[in-house]
């Protein structure tokens, strides 16, 4: 058990966790409007695995052309599903898994011969939050804005392919800073909480929701020394379940 908070460490990984909830969480929802519910998943894994080539390229972790592959590679996806959206409906969601797992064995024989392939997968997983710092963020803040910026400016008049482009961006900056597992996270148990709330609602609440579990997951794992992803996952599960029961009563009240 450790018993030191570190600002320098919570600082930026706390901020990290308020950067990809500004975005994911208005994606969340519409996720959950659409139904399409894992292709956070799917685009997550392929915007890992065009890092993963890129860094069999040769390419630093946080080169320029790391990001361009990995996003290059998140879009051509989004805009494939954008395509099936259209020819087979019916069968989306099905395609989105099949996405998901070509890109997830995909990592894993690209990473077959790296003798570190067992740490990069763990990375591309669950993230490394912790080790974020503030110069890092500050291009995805860019990134977030610009995408918010797009996002609210055109409402409601958002067209479907300009949803899967945001969406591709947005996913593949959050990917390299959280990790697989609390993209989806931080997308769908926060928006699944606050479902049934009045729509001008669900957003702020949402929000709230995400940054209680990212501050209780970082506090946590610092006290207690355990991975910073898997607490924050766990915290955010356990608020948003209460939120969900609470939060209804709570507000016709207010």
């Amino acid at each position: 058990m450790n018993s030191e908070f570190d600002l320098t460490i919570i600082g930026p990984a706390l901020l990290a966790g308020m950067l990809v909830l500004s975005t994911h969480v208005p994606l969340g929802k519409k996720v959950l409007e659409r139904g399409i519910i894992f292709i956070d998943l799917a685009i997550a894994q392929v915007a890992g695995l065009g890092g993963i080539l890129a860094d069999n390229l040769g390419w630093e972790a946080h080169d320029w052309g790391v990001q361009a592959v990995a996003v290059s590679a998140a879009m051509a996806a989004a805009l494939g599903l954008h395509v099936t959206e259209k020819l087979w409906p019916d069968i989306q969601e099905a395609l989105i898994g099949v996405l998901f797992v070509l890109a997830a064995t995909g990592s894993i024989l690209m990473l077959a011969d790296n003798p570190h392939g067992g740490e990069h997968l763990k990375d591309l997983l669950v993230g490394q939050i912790l080790w974020v710092d503030y110069p890092q963020l500050l291009p995805t803040a860019v990134i977030y804005a610009l995408l918010l910026a797009f996002w609210f400016g055109l409402g409601r008049r958002m067209p479907t392919m300009g949803f899967y482009l945001v969406f591709a961006v947005a996913i593949t900056a959050s990917v390299q800073l959280v990790g697989v597992y609390l993209v989806f996270s931080s997308l769908i148990i926060p928006a699944l909480a606050t479902r049934k709330l009045s729509p001008g609602r669900q957003l702020p609440a949402a929000w709230c929701i995400g940054l209680l579990a990212y501050l209780t997951g970082i506090s946590l794992s610092m006290w207690f020394d355990y991975p910073t992803g898997a607490l924050i996952v766990w915290s955010m599960a356990v608020i948003a379940t209460a939120g969900a029961w609470v939060l209804p009563g709570l507000l016709r009240q207010l």
